[in-house]
Parts: C-alpha cells; sequence; structure tokens
C-alpha cells in the first residue's frame, strides 16, 4: 500500500499515509505549507485508494494538525 495524492477543496496537495489501522496522517505535498494532519482511520476501509475524493475530504474536515513531537533537552537534568 502506497501514499495517495489527494487535492483538497481548497486546491492543496496532500498525501495520504496508513499510520496504522486506527489512524491516517494526511501529510503537506508540493507547495502545501500547512502541517501534517491526523484523522481516524474509517473502519470500513483500509486503503486509502479505494476511497472517494469525497470519502477523504470528509475525512479531512474531521482531521486535527498533527501534534509537535517534543523531545528531552539534553542540557536539562
Amino acid at each position: 500500500m502506497g501514499d495517495r495524492r489527494f487535492r483538497d477543496r481548497d486546491g492543496q496537495e496532500w498525501d495520504v499515509r496508513v499510520v496504522s489501522r486506527g489512524q491516517w496522517e494526511f501529510s503537506p505535498a508540493g507547495d502545501t505549507p500547512d502541517k501534517p494532519r491526523t484523522c481516524r482511520a474509517p473502519g470500513y476501509e483500509r486503503d486509502p485508494f479505494e476511497l472517494s475524493i469525497e470519502e477523504l475530504q470528509k475525512l479531512f474536515d474531521e482531521s486535527a494538525p498533527a501534534a509537535a513531537r517534543r523531545m528531552k533537552s539534553p542540557f536539562k537534568d
């Protein structure tokens, strides 16, 4: 299974990537300046290529920006 390219209603391009059985990620592609977004995977389909544009748009609308990873500072105790 590979990434699927998706263009949202605003014309921004995203790569839809399966993170796990329960989570997908919309990663910015091309000139899209936004941050990655995560969403709950649909329970009825495991492959983003099997979804219509309308279904992907609905998932995108329900998605939230991915949380930034915080690393511990090597300079703190």
